[in-house]
Formats: structure tokens, C-alpha cells, sequence
């Protein structure tokens, strides 16, 4: 595919990244120290604005998906559409655009077709949105749901009290419809076999049918633990639209920001929320409004550095779960080395609405586990996919993939290797980054 994308910055940069081996990219952005970074990839860079129509003009020509993804939303919309109206005559061209300001959009993904824009995406509302689904369950750093609810991946941190620690992955029990997809050791991911051993300190990737999976928190912590005191530091978009989704659970949620005018306006928008104004690196503060009672602390500024910080003094003070947004995705695996238990980066959904554009028909959903180690994929298999009609076993997988669930009608299975996959599937794929393309190609 031949793909643009409009900004160099930190999301430009990893969707390049992530594009540039299988496809024909041009990047364009105005920042100069911006260029040279991007133009270590093997693409095409040119400086410029992204919204003159001039420069679209001569290089949009044959060109299948445009990717607006500069800090400005402005700019973003206005190249969207300037796009659409150069290549209207091309049916097959599609653009995205990435927004941050909540008055554009009111979900974490949409269609703005009517602007030109084919998928509109804000990180921060994804952000948000994904937080709270991990709140939902108190023992995992980590939830998605797939295929339209009927079935839930679960992450977890084994820790080093727990009985499953020194167990084999076939003594565990799980409910019917339920598997282990993946441990994290370290540096390392594990497909497990049977026999493979659990040790305290994995992250263990749990999939299955989602009424199955309700027990499996059990085994991660106590049963019935339920998280009632959260604190959250940032009143900015992440903030707000987490403490808004929150407002109406039986949370107690403490709110902190520091800017003035920023804090009245959530005081006022949420009426049920503990508004403090503050800095959430005070101590005294901290110790005032008991952060060490804490069941959760999330800490959302728009400063990575002081997100640890906080996260840091949180843990040494005694709460109970920290979780820290981290807009250099570089330092999702380092916050996590140093005791965060969920570096959260809102690029993510991003580069993850940019890939299910790339990879064609049939793909539903796409997430992004432990910093790109691995994606899981939700394909609806058609008639014309390579996997149908052929046993599992019979089909040639690409080495570092691996069907973890499918799902058929209102069943959900998980599949050996004389299961037989037929059109209308939805296939759950655990696969490495390396693997994509080759996966993609089975489902074509």
C-alpha cells in the first residue's frame, strides 16, 4: 500500500515504524529535528505543512490511505479533507484522523465520513475508556472483550504468594472454554505448552468465553476484593473523561489538578467527584487526602516524568495499584520495571485503527499487548480466506502465530487441531509483530 502520514512526531514515528517493511510510505511534517529522526526508517520525508493542498496534490496520486496525526487537530481534519476532495474520484482511498479535543468526538474511535473522514481517532478518550475497563476487574492490569462481547482476554501479574506459582499450565483449572495464550517472563514471551511452568513475576495472558471467564480473577487475588478508593492525578482530557466515566460506579474517586479555572470547570461537570486542587507530587498533600488507602492511583498529566513520580511516591506511601499514562512508548517497559503495574500508552489505539486500515477486509479488532510484543487480531473469516474448510493442522500458520479462540454463532471454541474453521468465523489470532503479514494473508 502506498500510505501518508501527516506528522513525524511520536505517533507518526511508530506507525512508520511499525508500516515501512511492507509498504510505500511518505511522511510529512515542518519540524526539522522531526525529519531527521523519521528519515532513519526507509521512507520518504518531506518537509512541509501536511494541510497545503499543493503538496497533496503531487504526491497523493495511487495513494490508498492517509494517516493525520500531527499534535494539532485542526491541521489533522483540515488534511482529511482537503484529501478527499483531491482523490475523490478514488473509491478505495480512506483517511484518519487523530484528535485530542472531546468537542470533535464523543467516543474513542468514529466515523466522520460527512468531513471527509473515514476513521477519527482520540487517543486520550481510548485512554480513558481503557482504564476503566481495568478497574472493572481488580486483580488484572489488563482487559479486552472480542467478538462483539462473547469473548474476554484478561492480563495478570502472578505474584509470589499465589498457589499457581510452580504449577504446570495443564494443572491449572480453568473453566470449560478457557486457555492461557501467553506468559511474559521478563523480556521473553511464552506460548505455553502444558507443561510449562508458572513462576511468580509472569504476565499470563488468559482468553475464553466471556460468562467463563468471571472466575478466573480468583485465582489472582481475593475473591469478592472489591475496589472502592481511587485517586486520580490530571484533570486534563484523560482525567476528566476517566472520572466521568466513573462518576455513577460506587467508586470514591479524589480528583487532583492543578490549574485553577481546570479544576472548577470538573467541580462543577462532576458534581460527585472529590475535586482538590493541588500538585499530585506534594507529599503533604498526598498524605493529607490518605493516598496510601488507596485501592488504585492513576496519574495522567501530560508529563511522563512527573506520571512516575507520582506513581512512585503513591507505591512508597502505600496504595495499593498504580497506573500511569506514558506518552513515550519507549518508557511503557521501563515504568513497568521500576513497580508501575500499568504503563498505559495512548498512542496505542492509534497505531492500532492505523494497522486494522492496512490489513485489508475481515478484520474486526486489534490489540496491542506488553508494548508491541504481540497483537492480538479479530478476523471474520470469508469464503475466500485460506483457513476455511482445511484442519488447523493442515493449514500453513506462520511460525510466531497461533488461533487462540474462535467463535461460531453464539459458540465459542477453542480450537485443536482437526477444528475446522468455516466463512462467518470470527478468529481470535495471538500473533508477534514479524507474523502479521503473513497472517493477514489468510484471511485475503
Amino acid at each position: 500500500m502506498k500510505i501518508i502520514i501527516i506528522g513525524a512526531g511520536e505517533v507518526g514515528y511508530h506507525i512508520a515504524k511499525s508500516l515501512y517493511q511492507n509498504n510505500d510510505i511518505i511522511v510529512i511534517d515542518e519540524d526539522e529535528d522531526a525529519c531527521l529522526r523519521i528519515d532513519e526508517l526507509d521512507v520518504q520525508v518531506i518537509r512541509g505543512n501536511g494541510a497545503n493542498a499543493a503538496i497533496l496534490g503531487k504526491i497523493l496520486p495511487n495513494t490508498d490511505l492517509l494517516v493525520a496525526v500531527t499534535g494539532l487537530d485542526e491541521v489533522n481534519i483540515v488534511s482529511c479533507m482537503a484529501s478527499k476532495l483531491i482523490m475523490q474520484s478514488a473509491s478505495n482511498f480512506k483517511t484518519m484522523a487523530r484528535v485530542s479535543n472531546p468537542d470533535y468526538i464523543d467516543s474513542p474511535v468514529a466515523k466522520r465520513t460527512q468531513l471527509g473522514i473515514d476513521v477519527m481517532v482520540c487517543p486520550e478518550l481510548s485512554l480513558a475508556s481503557e482504564v476503566a475497563d481495568i478497574l472493572s476487574i481488580p486483580e488484572a492490569i489488563d482487559t479486552e472483550l472480542f467478538a462483539d462481547g462473547k469473548v474476554m482476554m484478561m492480563e495478570f501479574v502472578v505474584k509470589k504468594d499465589n498457589e499457581i506459582v510452580g504449577k504446570k499450565v495443564h494443572q491449572l483449572d480453568l473453566p470449560g472454554g478457557c486457555i492461557v495464550s501467553a506468559l511474559f517472563r521478563e523480556s521473553d514471551l511464552i506460548i505455553p505448552r502444558g507443561d510449562d511452568v508458572v513462576r511468580a513475576g509472569d504476565h499470563m495472558v488468559i482468553m475464553g468465553r466471556s460468562k467463563s471467564m468471571v472466575e478466573i480473577p480468583a485465582l489472582f487475588g481475593e475473591i469478592g476484593r472489591k475496589q472502592s478508593r481511587i485517586m486520580i492525578i490530571g484533570g486534563g482530557v484523560v482525567g476528566f473523561y476517566l472520572a466521568k466515566l466513573l462518576e455513577h460506579t460506587r467508586l470514591k474517586i479524589k480528583l487532583i489538578e492543578r490549574e485553577k479555572e481546570r479544576s472548577e470547570f470538573i467541580a462543577e461537570e462532576l458534581p460527585s467527584i472529590l475535586v482538590l486542587r493541588g500538585d499530585g507530587t506534594d507529599l503533604n498533600l498526598l498524605r493529607e487526602e490518605g493516598i496510601g488507602d488507596m485501592d488504585v492511583v492513576i496519574s495522567v498529566t501530560d508529563s511522563d516524568e512527573k506520571n512516575l513520580l507520582c506513581a512512585l511516591l503513591a507505591k512508597q506511601l502505600g496504595a495499593k495499584k498504580v497506573i500511569v499514562r506514558a506518552d513515550h512508548y519507549d518508557y511503557v517497559p521501563l515504568f513497568e520495571m521500576v513497580g508501575v503495574d500499568r504503563a498505559a500508552s495512548p498512542r496505542e489505539a492509534t497505531v492500532n485503527e492505523v494497522l486494522k486500515l492496512t490489513m485489508g477486509t475481515g478484520i474486526e479488532a486489534l490489540t496491542t499487548l506488553e508494548g508491541e510484543k504481540v497483537e492480538i487480531i479479530e478476523y471474520t473469516a470469508s469464503s475466500n480466506s485460506k483457513i476455511v474448510g482445511e484442519p488447523l493442522k493442515n493449514v500453513q500458520f506462520p511460525r510466531g502465530a497461533i488461533v487462540s479462540m474462535v467463535v461460531k454463532g453464539d459458540e465459542t471454541h477453542v480450537p485443536r487441531g482437526d477444528y475446522v474453521i468455516h466463512a462467518g468465523d470470527h478468529v481470535l489470532i495471538f500473533s508477534l509483530p514479524s507474523a502479521l503479514h503473513d497472517v493477514e494473508k489468510l484471511f485475503k
